[in-house]
């Protein structure tokens, strides 16, 4: 949660506000214009969650908001001067060194409250997004620092005009304002993105959790793979920061969405344009369908389980309310109930102990406040601060930030607001009976718009329609049945391939979602001019562009030799019968618009036609060279397209086209260098027509 004027935007901070600096406590530093910032007043206190011992004190007073903008676009702007690939490369580096001090991020953890299990979602799952991204991004993505999105777009007659869209890594700053509840992923997912776009980052943690960032980003920095400034961190406040901010420049926000609505208003932000995401807590839900059988009850049970006790609650996908048909309402509250019971509270370093604290007092303050807002509309069968259900496991429970697993029970959900509107950010879930689809569609959209809803239902169960319905309010929608179970990575798991976020209540924003989130940093320019000019922009071989011919095949040249651009013009070859009868005996491929005479003459060919993929081979006899040589190996084809059937008699040639080039990392020294040339093929017919068109990938040594 971000801080305004030193208090949080939600519960009265004043007293843990101290003006000058406690010099028996250690004081955390912000990492900003290349060297450690302390302030020496207006510190905030930070408690151990378990013990409720002041572990830190947080400041930024006095520092310079815009020198640590202008650092980042001084220095950190290098990283937009290196490729899509050495970022990817870096970051992977990164991911490296930090998976080899894990277990500092493990200790540090301990302090807010987490189990170990809990911890390995926020280290190993943030270290983890880091390895995704860059594998990502070197796998999708040519190794150069803009980012063609598209085909050739013509624009006239004779094809001298046209244009492509192209994405440039912006010239400004991220700035990231993370939530309390993952210090450690919450930053890595989005400076992932952030940095393989090219963008310096600017990351504002928790104040609660801060240690654990801190740790994190001094080891980045310290690794020594990123570029000066293109990454710092401020701890405590960000004061007047936005006032300035440029229109290059981005805001990312995690948290409440009463804070996220505060700082989207922010006059700056919106007389500048500035973009500013957001991916607030919402009121997610999980659905039991009405034909559920014992296996399914038990795995939404299981579901509903874990995103109370992971995490202690503190996720913003965890499942807040859970939708049960009337008939099950009683079964799934009494299996819930037997499986919390089982449940045990305490000091994560005890043995036994199976679910820890919340992060800080002020975070079960505000959870009891919640409950207690809910208890209007709904009654606590389980838990909550007012029952006895539980001991916790410590030596001082009254000093820790300690709250049991809660259940309430809702049984007019339809007559009723707090419940669909009020989010307890803990262990926390309200049941909620339905009684029919439309009644349950209706329910779910009541919440505004939610990161994720889960699907609970047999594997036969046709679930089409509510899909459709609750689709629309939701930034992801996880079907849970016996089939997936065995391998789902759950309700509340965000992954880097897909979208982070959700509409309405949930911020609008898209965090994570693959090259998405990339491109979320990039500006989309729509480039006009002639072929050549797309050539020259792109690094890529647009059709219509000149040419380049050679007495020399272009297979025996190195991967450093050839240019974009070279082309082959080959020999024809006449298509006769025989190959379309020997091509059909050695696929097995007999359809009958290649052998059937009758049918193929009354189908829309008129006769009978060669096989498209005897084509494509046709047309590798045309341009392989056959002699050893740099060509190491055929590495792929992409947007292969046969245009116009090709029919007895017809005679084919193939033009090979050099149309980029992309150096590779090698993984194993042992190997010769080497690199992915990419080449235009286009297959044409005795009148000049176009029959095929593709791609091929191939692998070609390097001379250095």
């Amino acid at each position: 949660m971000l801080e305004l004027n030193g208090n949080s935007t939600e519960i009265d901070q004043s007293d843990m506000i101290s003006s000058l600096k406690d010099q028996s406590v250690k004081s955390l530093c912000s990492l900003v214009y290349g060297q450690e910032y302390i302030a020496y007043k207006d510190f905030r206190s930070v408690y151990h969650a378990i013990s409720g011992e002041v572990i830190y004190q947080v400041s930024s007073q006095g520092m310079n908001t815009k020198a640590v903008i202008d650092f980042a676009k001084q220095k950190g702007s290098a990283i937009a001067t290196w490729t899509f690939h050495q970022r990817a490369n870096a970051l992977k580096q990164v991911a490296e060194y930090l998976l080899e001090r894990k277990e500092n991020y493990y200790a540090l953890a301990k302090a807010t409250g987490c189990t170990r299990k809990d911890a390995w979602v926020d280290v190993e799952g943030g270290i983890g997004t880091l390895f995704a991204y860059s594998s990502l991004v070197r796998r999708e993505l040519s190794d150069e620092t803009a980012l063609v999105e598209d085909a050739w777009i013509p624009l006239s007659k004779n094809g001298t005009f046209g244009a492509k869209h192209i994405l440039t890594a912006k010239s400004g700053v991220a700035v990231h304002i993370d939530a309390f509840n993952f210090p450690i992923w919450g930053m890595l997912e989005k400076i992932a993105p952030t940095l393989l776009a090219g963008v310096p980052c600017i990351v504002k943690p928790a104040t609660e959790g801060a240690e654990l960032t801190l740790a994190v980003v001094k080891d980045i920095l310290a690794s020594g793979f990123l570029p000066e400034g293109s990454l710092q961190l401020i701890c405590g406040q960000i004061y007047d920061l936005f006032d300035h901010l440029t229109p290059q420049d981005t805001v990312t926000f995690t948290g409440s969405a009463s804070t996220g609505q505060k700082l989207r208003a922010h006059p700056h932000l919106n007389q500048f344009s500035i973009p500013f995401t957001m991916e607030a807590d919402s009121v997610n839900s999980a659905i039991l369908t009405e034909q559920a059988n014992d296996e399914t009850i038990d795995l939404f049970v299981r579901e509903v389980f874990r995103e109370i006790t992971t995490k202690a609650g503190q996720k913003c996908t965890a499942i807040r309310r859970a939708f049960v048909p009337i008939a099950l309402i009683e079964i799934v509250q009494t299996r819930l109930i037997e499986k919390l019971k089982k449940v045990v509270i305490g000091d994560p370093e005890l043995e036994g102990v199976t679910m820890g604290a919340l992060a800080s007092i002020k975070q079960k303050l505000d959870v009891t406040a919640k409950v207690e807002l809910l208890q209007q509309d709904a009654q606590v069968i389980f838990g909550s601060h007012l029952r006895q259900d539980f001991n916790v496991q410590t030596q001082h429970p009254e000093k820790g930030a300690f709250y049991p697993p809660t259940v309430l029970l809702c049984m007019q959900p339809n007559d009723v607001k707090s419940v669909h509107e009020i989010e307890a950010f803990g262990p926390v879930v309200t049941l909620m009976p339905y009684q029919n689809l439309a009644e349950l569609s209706d329910l779910v959209a009541r919440g505004e718009g939610s990161l994720v809803a889960s699907i609970v239902r047999n594997i036969d169960n046709n679930i089409e329609q509510l899909v459709a319905k609750i689709s629309p309010w939701h930034g992801r929608v996880h079907i849970l049945d016996a089939e997936s179970a065995k391998e789902s990575t759950g309700h509340g798991s965000p992954l880097p391939h897909l979208v982070h976020g959700g509409p309405g209540r949930a911020g609008g924003g898209e965090e994570l979602g693959g090259l998405r989130a990339v491109k979320h940093y990039m500006q989309r320019t729509a480039i006009q001019g002639s072929p050549n000019a797309m050539t020259q922009v792109g690094h890529s071989w647009t059709v219509g562009s000149k040419v380049f011919e050679d007495r020399v095949h272009p297979f025996k040249k190195s991967f450093d030799e050839l240019r974009v651009g070279e082309r082959l013009l080959t020999a024809r070859r006449t298509v006769t019968e025989a190959d379309i009868v020997n091509f059909a005996c050695l696929s097995g491929d007999h359809f009958y618009a290649h052998m059937d005479k009758i049918s193929a003459t009354e189908s829309l060919f008129g006769d009978r036609v060669a096989h498209g993929y005897f084509i494509v081979s046709a047309a590798a006899g045309l341009f392989v060279d056959a002699a050893e040589g740099p060509v190491i190996a055929n590495y792929g084809m992409d947007n292969l397209r046969f245009v116009e059937p090709v029919k007895i008699g017809d005679t084919i040639q193939v033009e090979l086209t050099c149309k980029q080039k992309t150096p590779k990392l090698l993984r194993d020294t042992t190997q010769k260098p080497h690199g992915v040339v990419v080449w235009d093929i286009k297959v044409k017919n005795q009148r000049k027509e176009l029959v095929a068109t593709y791609d091929i990938l191939t692998l070609v040594e390097r001379s250095i």
